[in-house]
C-alpha cells in the first residue's frame, strides 16, 4: 500500500513497527481470552475469540488496511479483555472509554476495508467521506447496543445512552484518523505515479 519512505516513518499510518506491536498484541490477546474463559465464562471468551479472528484477519489485509489501524484494534481488544476480567464493574469511566475506543478502532478498520474501493472517489469529496465513516461507526455502536439490551449485559437506559454518546466520539475520531489515511494513501499512490 505504501512505498518508499512514508513507510519508514513512525508518522506514517504504516509503519512497520505497528505491525509488530500488533502481532505483541495478539499474543496477549490470546492468553487473555484464556483468562476470560477461565476466570469469567465462555459468553466473554467467546466475544475476545471474536476480537482475536478479526484482529488476525485485519493484519492479512496487509494490502488494504494500514498498520496503525491493526494495532489500534488490537488495543481495543485488549482493553475490552481487561473489562471483561473486571475492570468494567469498577468505579469510573473504564466502561465509557472502552466502548469509546472500541467503536473508534472498529470503525476506523472495518470502513477503511468496505470503502477500500471507493476510496478514490472520496479523495476528492472529504466531507461526504467523513459523513459515511461517522455514519458507519455509529451504526455500528447501535447494534452493539441492540446486543447488549437483548443479551441482558446492560439493562440500564442511562448506560445505553451514554455508550452511544462514546460511540458517535469514537466514530468522529475515527473518521479524522482515516481521512488523515486516506489523504497519505492517495499522496502515496500519486509520487509513486511520478517516479
Amino acid at each position: 500500500m505504501f512505498q518508499g519512505n512514508e513507510a519508514r516513518t513512525i508518522k506514517s499510518t504504516n509503519w512497520r513497527g505497528y505491525r509488530i506491536a500488533a502481532w505483541i498484541g495478539q499474543f496477549l490477546l490470546a492468553i487473555a481470552t484464556a483468562i476470560v474463559w477461565v476466570r469469567v465464562g465462555w459468553q466473554a471468551a467467546i466475544i475476545l475469540l471474536v476480537f482475536l479472528i478479526a484482529s488476525f484477519i485485519f493484519v492479512l489485509k496487509d494490502r488494504q488496511l494500514p498498520t496503525l489501524f491493526d494495532l489500534l484494534f488490537v488495543i481495543a481488544a485488549l482493553l475490552n479483555a481487561g473489562g471483561w476480567i473486571g475492570l468494567f464493574y469498577q468505579p469510573g469511566p473504564y466502561d465509557e472509554i472502552v466502548h469509546g475506543y472500541t467503536t473508534f478502532s472498529i470503525t476506523l478498520a472495518v470502513s477503511f476495508i468496505v470503502y477500500h474501493s471507493m476510496l478514490s472517489v472520496f479523495r476528492s469529496h472529504r466531507l461526504l467521506y467523513i459523513v459515511t465513516i461517522i455514519s458507519f461507526g455509529i451504526a455500528i455502536g447501535a447494534l452493539w447496543e441492540i446486543f447488549e439490551w437483548v443479551t441482558a449485559t446492560i439493562n440500564s437506559l442511562d448506560d445505553t445512552i451514554v455508550d452511544l454518546i462514546m460511540d458517535t466520539i469514537g466514530a468522529i475520531v475515527a473518521s479524522l484518523l482515516s481521512l488523515w489515511a486516506l489523504q497519505e494513501q492517495t499522496k502515496s499512490r500519486s509520487s509513486n505515479l511520478d517516479v
